[in-house]
Formats: structure tokens, C-alpha cells, sequence
């Protein structure tokens, strides 16, 4: 499990108010906090 560079990622909800943010890779759901998923950088594709 992990963040690498190339990796598709997926935004699916934000909690009501802001943190946690849950995000897909794969066929994996991971939960971050706001604070720490604000350090994934994200280029559309």
C-alpha cells in the first residue's frame, strides 16, 4: 500500500466538516486526514 508517482487516485467524499478525505488507488479505499492528504500532489488526467 502506498502513494507512488503514476499512481490513478480517485476523491470520493470529504467528511461534513473537512477532515478526514477518502480517496481510492486501485481497488484500495484509504482515509486521510485533510492535513496529510493536502501533500498529495494531483495532475487531471
Amino acid at each position: 500500500m502506498g502513494l507512488l508517482p503514476g499512481v490513478e487516485i480517485e476523491f470520493i467524499r470529504r467528511a461534513p466538516l473537512g477532515s478526514p478525505v477518502e480517496i481510492r488507488i486501485n481497488d484500495f479505499h484509504l482515509v486521510l486526514q485533510e492535513e496529510i492528504a493536502s501533500y498529495i500532489e494531483v495532475t487531471l488526467i
